[in-house]
């Protein structure tokens, strides 16, 4: 790249990060800015996955990034290792390279074409700045299954490159979903088949999918994928039927080595989609392809599915990803910001941790509302600057109670011995009270699955997943069970008495 070429990329870079501060990842940095040729900046990343990322995400802004710096119509291109660089330019230096703006060449497609049209247009007289229209969506997707249209489309899910198994930050809440996520990128149709992940928005399903995908294509770039959401396979199996085109659309889904579909609870209700899906599903199996799969919640709870996907899903493992402990957050947070490549002090970190534990996108929101009052007002992050961008002061955290509290206030209610409610005891006397421990503990407190059924007695999750569930269930049936334990909430949270 020549000096003045290399002036526009720093120049694109800086535009950027004062501009779009919010898309800007730390890898930026590491595009190889290949020159100036036919009206297009052309910049080569580190992977195809990167590449593909830029082209569905980054268009506009680095078009914006370029015309700013170069006060040029200028294009943007971007390259993958193994694509060919740009065309020399005919006439020295970087004007003759964008003063022609030629048409695109005959047969020239996707969002090469669109580049050339946007410079022909340049050429026809002064224009404003202009932003490109995003690509076509270049998605990864292993041999013989390509993103390109057919009649039958593709809703295929665009891979992240952050999303890697290195940037997921394990916690108490995760961690088995994590172990069996990569134990299937590392043996895909031999450990964990179907993998059916499940949990609240937010919570990095699609991360831990996103990553096994990454790790396969790693590991066997040969191997056919197919990534897409649960609502892109029921549009492409509509539109496959209504154009007559069903042998096509099996032809998609049943000759890959990897089928993953995200949010699959979405089937609920589809008769004629669960149908196909329950083929798709079979023929998979039998031949021992990785099927992985995502979901709100575990498959008998979503509603209307046919009791045969249930027990096909159930089949394999069935794993949850619960809302991270604060530490968790705090460890999330520090990862969030280094692939923004900004700094975020423990302080602030823990600041906004405190604030939000929902789930990790409300993390994400409070670093890119700080991120951008930074840049807009030129400061460093630090904590007055996070209380000022999410509050002036904490948010009053509602009190949340011990489990020895919640064991405590129980024990006296139901007149039961604290030894006897964490012993093996399994009369309804002993049980029910310990079951509705179980559920407020799960619902007050920040504890695992794992940690509450480790307080009584060392029981595992299962037992805690059907404590909680007993326990909702006879809530909703018998009123007089309701009002118990609201009072029992009453006296945890606000110290009133619970009789």
């Amino acid at each position: 790249m020549t000096d003045p070429d290399r002036v526009i990329w720093d120049g694109m870079l800086s535009h950027l990060r004062r501009h779009h501060p919010a898309l800007c990842r730390h890898w930026f940095s590491d595009l190889e800015p290949v020159g100036i040729a036919e009206g297009s900046v052309h910049l080569r990343a580190s992977s195809d996955v990167h590449r593909d990322y830029l082209r569905r995400e980054c268009v506009d802004a680095f078009v914006d990034a370029a015309q700013t710096a170069s006060n040029s119509l200028l294009a943007v291109r971007f390259l993958g290792p193994g694509d060919g660089g740009p065309v020399p330019a005919r006439a020295p230096g970087r004007d003759a390279s964008v003063e022609s703006l030629p048409h695109a060449a005959a047969g020239s497609r996707g969002a090469d074409s669109r580049e050339h049209e946007m410079r022909g247009s340049a050429a026809r007289g002064p224009q404003p700045m202009l932003r490109m229209p995003p690509p076509s969506p270049f998605v990864h997707r292993t041999v013989h299954v390509s993103s390109e249209a057919g009649s039958v489309g593709s809703e295929i899910v665009l891979l992240n490159p952050d999303y890697v198994f290195d940037n997921f930050i394990v916690g108490p809440g995760n961690r088995w979903a994590y172990a069996a996520s990569v134990a299937v990128a590392e043996s895909p149709g031999q450990s964990y088949n179907p993998l059916f992940i499940h949990g609240d928005v937010g919570l990095g399903k699609t991360h831990l999918l996103q990553a096994i995908c990454l790790r396969i294509r790693e590991r066997w770039p040969d191997r056919v994928m197919h990534y897409i959401s649960c609502d892109g396979f029921i549009n492409n199996f509509m539109q496959a039927v209504q154009n007559n085109e069903t042998d096509e659309f099996r032809h998609r889904f049943r000759e890959v080595d990897v089928l993953v579909i995200d949010d699959i609870h979405f089937l609920t209700k589809r008769e004629r989609s669960q149908e196909e899906f329950f083929h798709t599903f079979n023929s998979l199996y039998q031949q021992k392809k990785q099927i992985i799969l995502s979901s709100d919640a575990p498959p008998e709870q979503i509603p209307h599915l046919e009791n045969r996907l249930v027990s096909r899903f159930r089949s394999g493992l069935v794993t949850e990803v619960e809302k991270p402990t604060f530490e968790t957050r705090v460890a999330i947070l520090f990862t969030k910001a280094r692939l923004r490549g900004i700094e975020l002090g423990r302080g602030v970190a823990e600041y906004i941790a405190g604030l939000f534990d929902t789930n990790i996108r409300e993390l994400e929101g409070a670093i890119t509302r700080l991120q951008i009052r930074a840049t807009v007002e030129d400061r460093g992050i630090d904590l007055e600057l996070a209380r000022e961008a999410l509050g002036d002061e904490p948010r009053a955290a509602a009190p949340q109670p011990t489990i020895e509290e919640i064991i405590k206030v129980v024990c006296a209610f139901y007149d039961v011995k604290r030894i006897d409610l964490l012993g093996k005891r399994r009369h309804k006397s002993i049980s029910l009270p310990r079951q509705v421990c179980m559920s407020l503990a799960r619902q007050h407190t920040r504890l695992s699955l794992e940690e509450i059924g480790a307080q009584f007695g060392g029981r595992d999750h299962t037992t805690v997943i059907h404590a909680v569930k007993s326990v909702k269930s006879k809530r909703k049936q018998d009123i007089g069970f309701q009002q118990t334990v609201e009072r029992l909430e009453t006296e945890l949270l606000h110290g009133s008495p619970a009789n």
